[in-house]
């Protein structure tokens, strides 16, 4: 190499990144028609790494600070670029820098719902979203199995990956549990840890180190949920049991009264006419049997008490204010009709 030609060669002093893109996670330095000058100087940011590549193969990597770039502190360089002949050799490193910031605030979500196997219902599907914060953990690794030798390597590229292997990673970790649905969905704490520590393991293979991962929200499909909604239901009225159901049936009756009153056609307007405004009156006067009659002895049948003391109770709840003088006066004048005759 004739001494103008050497002249005339272009080199490097200073290598550096100022991350200028916003999301760039990898980003090569430019390098066509240049070489690395003997004693140029590489400066490493904090949150960043640098990695030298030679055809493709990690050669060295250079944590934050200030280098001097010579054959001592380039020893696997120096034999691949022999720079002791002032660059004869035709080859060339390409130098990598890469973000090991952390990313925050990053969302993560299932479009579709998700099928996995569970305790108490064998299979489901499940919706669920959340955050997460993740960062580059080794530089090196995530070069060979993610990046590659692209120019520039985007935050939103390596999170379409990263979304594929979230759900996986959830559908395994959910289904392998030994911890049922319901349980985890209401405490997203314990969900999040159930899944966290599989999909650390998972972006580790990459290179990439899990940060933060959380759960904020988790739901079943509309026909699953109301399945569900019928199965609670079913297990309250049998906890209940029939005794306790008549009443709150005759309870659920004597609410719908006040609303059926706003609507069209009053009451019978709940259902289909008229009809149905007669059953919800039946139901309605069986609820409400016994709320203003006289209280009966529980071993007497209401058949077999006096009418006078039938009128003596009668009295006394008037006395305590438990009934109106209407009334009263109304029940007293039918009870003395049927014992005068």
């Amino acid at each position: 190499m004739s001494l103008g030609s050497f002249i005339k060669k272009q080199f490097l002093d200073v290598l550096q990144w100022n991350e200028e893109g916003e999301g760039v996670l990898a980003w090569r330095h430019p390098m066509e028609d240049f070489e690395i000058q003997n004693g140029a100087t590489l400066v490493v940011r904090e949150s960043q790494v640098a990695v030298f590549v030679d055809e493709g193969r990690v050669a060295d990597v250079f944590g934050p600070g200030t280098h001097r770039l010579t054959t001592s502190t380039l020893p696997v360089l120096t034999n691949l670029k022999n720079w002791d002949k002032l660059f004869a050799s035709p080859f060339k490193s390409d130098v990598y820098f890469f973000s090991t910031r952390v990313q925050t605030g990053r969302k993560w979500g299932t479009p579709q719902p998700v099928t996995i196997r569970d305790l108490d219902f064998d299979m489901i599907r499940v919706r669920a979203f959340g955050m997460y914060s993740y960062r580059i953990a080794d530089p090196r690794l995530f070069f060979t199995e993610i990046s590659g030798t692209r120019a520039v390597f985007t935050r939103e590229e390596v999170e379409d990956q990263l979304r594929g292997l979230m759900l996986a990673t959830m559908a395994n970790s959910l289904g392998a549990s030994k911890i049922a649905f319901l349980d985890m969905a209401a405490n997203q704490t314990l969900m999040a840890q159930q899944i966290r520590g599989d999909l650390a393991t998972a972006f580790g293979r990459y290179g990439i180190g899990l940060d933060e991962f959380n759960v904020a929200s988790v739901s079943l499909p509309e026909e699953l949920q109301a399945a569900l909604d019928e199965r609670i239901s079913a297990g309250m009225k049998a906890s209940l049991g029939a005794d306790k159901m008549g009443g709150f049936t005759q309870f659920q009756v004597a609410s719908s009264i006040p609303l059926a009153a706003q609507n069209e056609g009053g009451v019978a307007g709940i259902g289909a006419g008229a009809g149905a405004g007669i059953a919800i009156g039946q139901a309605m006067a069986q609820g409400m049997q016994g709320a203003f009659a006289p209280p009966q002895p529980a071993s007497v049948p209401v058949g077999s008490e006096s009418i006078e003391d039938r009128l003596a109770k009668l009295k006394g709840l008037l006395d305590k204010g438990l009934i109106s003088q209407g009334d009263y006066d109304s029940t007293k004048a039918e009870l003395l009709k049927k014992l005068i005759g």
